[in-house]
């Protein structure tokens, strides 16, 4: 299905209309100045969509144990924050690293289980409130909220449980948290685990698994936001346009992304339905699972080397020129970053490889001025900067 957006901007020119003054000899015409807009200088244009080639490389920010996510706080605060699977949080300020939560004790590490995301709360600056996602002891998801002791730590003793969703597996937990553009916050679930879709939860709409899930961080509730997702390993927020895009990890065949604008996500009395377990991609899956009216996805490609795809951003990063407009993504097995033009509700037709290989590739994360890093499971985390 391709959604098609128009905008209509419309411009009222308005004339004066005066008053002739005759004299017996003379007519008076005042003269007329048009005055055109300065062109922003060259340095503050927005660049064009690149062609996805070359011209980026891979900066190492450090060397971390099982990094999943790096992300960084809305302001205040130029320090990284990077998440570790196994519970714990690093503040990275420069050359100097703080452990800024551990919760090692509480969770089950490994696998596809673990710390597995943070989130800062839009005030942060003043309230000192962030989020986390994790594995816990007994194999559930949990959403804690936390406050700020001070800028190199937590204050582990204001944990405050927002959520918690049973599961019956070990796969498949998704568990990025993410503010949206509208500042709530969103979590993303995987369907439970197993294979399948054992428990035919993605098309379930009293199940909060295989589901983007809004999280009221004041009343601790989830309200279904988005469903028939297998496992979201990671969903990202154009920061230019707001438009929503979703790495949605596939079964047997096909891993698939999906784009939508902020507004269809939104603006809907329903939520959004992208497919599984009806569909996997645009293949039909389970015959007993019906999914109407399914967002089919912008790109899909099939399993071989690849085997998980992990979702990333739309760049909007001007000195990375060449991927400037291109939605970010790659697969934890095959490890190379490929990229393509971000139209929510067209297919994906110009899929590029960038020529830059991240093993076992986490996750991606995006800091406040919009630089895109990447995380692998070995232990770098890197930027991507400009190439000369």
């Amino acid at each position: 299905m391709t959604l098609l957006l128009f905008a209509a901007l419309a411009v009222a020119a308005c004339g004066d209309d005066d008053d002739e003054t005759t004299t017996s000899a003379t007519t008076t015409t005042e003269p007329t100045t048009t005055t055109q807009a300065e062109e922003p200088p060259p340095e503050r244009r927005e660049p064009p969509v690149g062609d996805g080639q070359g011209g980026v490389r891979l900066a190492e920010i450090g060397d971390f144990d099982q990094p999943l996510y790096v992300t960084q706080p809305p302001s205040g605060d130029e320090a990284l924050f990077v998440v570790e699977q196994c519970g714990r949080i690093i503040r990275v300020d420069g050359d100097r690293r703080d452990t800024f939560l551990d919760i090692s004790g509480q969770i089950t590490c490994g696998g596809e289980q673990g710390l597995l995301s943070m989130a800062f709360a839009p005030d942060y600056e003043r309230s000192g409130q962030f989020y986390v996602n994790y594995t816990d002891t007994a194999g559930d998801s949990r959403t804690v909220g936390y406050e700020r002791a001070s800028d190199s730590a937590a204050d582990p003793n204001s944990a405050r449980e927002l959520l918690r969703i049973e599961d019956f597996a070990s796969n498949h937990n998704g568990g990025l948290l993410l503010f949206g553009p509208d500042e709530e916050l969103y979590l993303g679930m995987g369907d439970g685990g197993g294979g399948g879709d054992p428990e035919r939860t993605a098309q379930d709409l009293n199940s909060l698994l295989g589901k983007l899930i809004r999280v009221d961080v004041e009343g601790g509730s989830g309200q279904v936001a988005a469903y028939g997702l297998r496992n979201p390993w990671r969903f990202s927020f154009d920061r230019k346009t707001r438009d929503l895009w979703i790495g949605d990890v596939g079964q047997d065949s096909l891993e698939e992304i999906n784009g939508v604008t902020f507004d269809q996500f939104t603006g809907r009395d329903a939520p959004l339905n992208f497919g599984w377990s009806a569909f996997e991609g645009t293949q039909r899956f389970n015959s007993d699972q019906e999914a109407p009216n399914a967002i089919p996805p912008i790109l899909e490609y099939p399993l071989g080397n690849a085997c998980a795809v992990t979702g990333g951003y739309v760049v909007r990063d001007p000195e990375l020129r060449s991927l400037y407009g291109r939605y970010l993504y790659g697969d934890f097995c095959e490890g190379e970053l490929h990229s393509f033009t971000a139209e929510p509700g067209t297919e994906a037709r110009d899929d590029t490889a960038l020529g830059i290989q991240v093993p076992s590739l986490s996750s991606f994360g995006e800091d406040t001025a919009g630089h895109i890093y990447a995380t692998s499971l070995e232990g770098p985390v890197y930027l991507l900067s400009a190439s000369n």
